[in-house]
């Protein structure tokens, strides 16, 4: 093993997306998987096996003690799990200020054709009047919206708001609940779940007498794990916290 390889400690190893991201570091020149840990396991086996970077794909529920436990251990951290609210956040900035030589990359998606796509769709939600997301993915997906589509909701209505463009019209006076979807910072979000379905997601825009549309899709999980693969590389060159992959892209946008 070279003194440059990377120690990497896989979290929720037993799940989908888990299981792809052992084969993927299995299979990296440069990485030696020191731990696969599954439900129940404790983040100090990642410790004594030596990782000096773990990647947390596991659940809500799990991924703040994870985290907050590889941060406080001075591991780097390249995290997939969805659950990461404003409020999570900032209680995980507080923290990496007191271990400045850590870094943490949490990413709602890791296929770099979903990272462009949110990308593309803020930069050109700002030029239509109508912009809506629809996100379509397996039934077993425990969150609604999926943390892409908040993502890209986020992106599109900062870029909006910074370019003065006000709410898609809507002159909807009646619904059954849930029927225009999700508000995510003025943006509607409807989601499906569909058996068949892996990650998939459109975005819409549009004005008068035209319409843009945005789609990504995953058809397989392996198309995450160069998104996985990019994070382990690039996160200990990037103390603190990153939100999302784009930070570690030239997309000169």
């Amino acid at each position: 093993m070279s003194a440059h390889t990377m120690r990497v400690a896989v979290l929720g190893a037993g799940g989908r997306m888990g299981s792809e991201a052992v084969r993927a570091v299995e299979s990296a020149p440069d990485m030696e998987l020191t731990a696969a840990l599954g439900r129940g396991d404790s983040l100090h086996q990642a410790v004594e096996a030596g990782a000096t970077h773990v990647v947390d794909l596991t659940v809500p529920d799990s991924t703040v003690e994870n985290v907050h436990g590889a941060v406080e251990q001075g591991l780097h951290a390249v995290v997939g799990t969805t659950g990461w609210d404003a409020s999570r956040l900032e209680a995980l900035r507080r923290l990496l200020e007191a271990h400045t030589e850590v870094g943490v990359l949490i990413a709602p998606n890791f296929a770099l054709g979903s990272v462009l796509a949110s990308a593309f769709a803020a930069k050109a939600a700002q030029y239509f009047e109508s912009a809506e997301i629809v996100e379509l993915h397996h039934p077993n997906k425990v969150d609604a919206p999926s943390g892409t589509a908040v993502r890209t909701a986020e992106l599109m209505a900062q870029a909006r708001q910074s370019a003065g463009v006000g709410l898609s019209p809507d002159a909807t006076a009646q619904q059954v609940e849930g029927a225009r979807g999700a508000d995510i910072d003025g943006i509607r979000v409807h989601s499906v779940r569909l058996r068949g379905l892996v990650a998939h997601q459109e975005v819409l825009l549009g004005s008068a007498g035209e319409q843009l549309t945005l789609r990504h899709d995953s058809f397989d999980r392996a198309s995450f794990m160069p998104g996985v693969m990019l994070g382990l590389r690039t996160v200990a060159k990037r103390p603190g916290l990153t939100h999302g992959l784009d930070g570690y892209l030239d997309l000169g946008l």
